[in-house]
């Protein structure tokens, strides 16, 4: 048995199972926050191997590793004494019901975006982003998305609730402007007539500097308020062998975290990862490059934000 603690709406347990063990909270508006960290495990919509819905508890449970770091390296300021997170577990819904899941996810990022709290959403499968980005376009307009992936998930084929297809309805609702977004680690076949976004594909990733795609980025999405998603095949399935469609030829851990370091220019309004299948997971690496991206993420939001 753990021991709790309850104040201010918030549950304190000793060896609770929380995003870098942040408080938990009973209900994400009525504390204070700055960032609210959200669990999405969904993965109905997935066309490759199920099992994303697994990957918030997953990352919640890496994240311990990194915990115990005041300042992490090579960041120059602690993060708990400028942002306040605090972890609101996960969403739930009716079981199988994807209409539900897509009106609740919605419905409560739009009503935290309203109180003026931002959002650091934990997947599921990549389909999850679709209803955030509904949810962040009534609150800032529309933006530019930063997407980390091996697939453009621009498909037009594909039902109502498809991962494969959310940034062809995205920028067709307005939600995002793609000729301002960036695609970064690309590496599966895609129509490139009025495909719009920039690609960074995964051979120029590998190829291309962090800071010259760090520049890439910063050019193309100006100053629009700025989306950033990233589905964990992006990295090489070396370094995230756990997730439900791996491509070989990706980035590595190193050179993803290099690249976010030099965003700090960044409007960050919104942030999620998704795809962890832990599962298919050695050693628990996939969800370890998932947290320390979340984390890395959480710091890059501090840096333009409270800083």
């Amino acid at each position: 048995m753990h021991t709790v603690f309850e104040k201010d709406n918030c549950m304190l347990f000793g060896n609770a199972m929380t995003f870098m063990r942040r408080p938990l909270v009973l209900n994400p508006l009525t504390v204070e926050a700055d960032v609210v960290v959200l669990g999405l495990p969904y993965d109905m919509a997935t066309s490759g191997r199920s099992g994303a819905r697994m990957g918030p508890d997953a990352m919640r449970k890496a994240s311990t590793n990194l915990a115990w770091e005041d300042t992490r390296y090579p960041w120059q300021f602690a993060l708990n004494e400028h942002c306040n997170v605090v972890d609101a577990g996960d969403l739930t819904y009716m079981s199988g019901d994807s209409s539900e899941f897509t009106e609740k996810v919605e419905a409560a990022a739009t009503s935290m975006l309203e109180q003026g709290k931002s959002m650091l959403s934990f997947g599921g499968d990549h389909f999850v982003t679709l209803p955030l980005l509904r949810a962040h376009a009534k609150e800032f307009g529309q933006m530019a998305l930063v997407h980390f992936d091996a697939h453009t998930d621009t498909y037009s084929n594909g039902s109502a609730y498809d991962h494969g297809t959310m940034f062809f309805h995205a920028p067709n609702e307005g939600l995002i402007d793609k000729h301002r977004s960036v695609q970064v680690g690309i590496r599966t076949n895609y129509t490139e007539a009025d495909h719009g976004f920039t690609v960074i594909d995964g051979q120029q990733g590998n190829e291309l500097s962090a800071d010259a795609i760090a520049e890439i980025i910063t050019n193309t999405v100006g100053d629009l308020p700025v989306y950033l998603t990233f589905d964990i095949d992006a990295l090489d399935p070396a370094f995230a062998p756990g997730t439900g469609t791996p491509v070989c030829g990706g980035l590595t851990t190193d050179k993803v975290l290099n690249i976010l370091r030099a965003l700090k220019g960044l409007n960050l309004v919104g942030m999620d990862v998704v795809e962890v299948a832990p599962a298919y997971d050695n050693s628990e690496v996939t969800a370890l490059a998932g947290a320390s991206i979340a984390l890395e993420l959480l710091h890059l939001w501090t840096h333009k934000h409270k800083l």
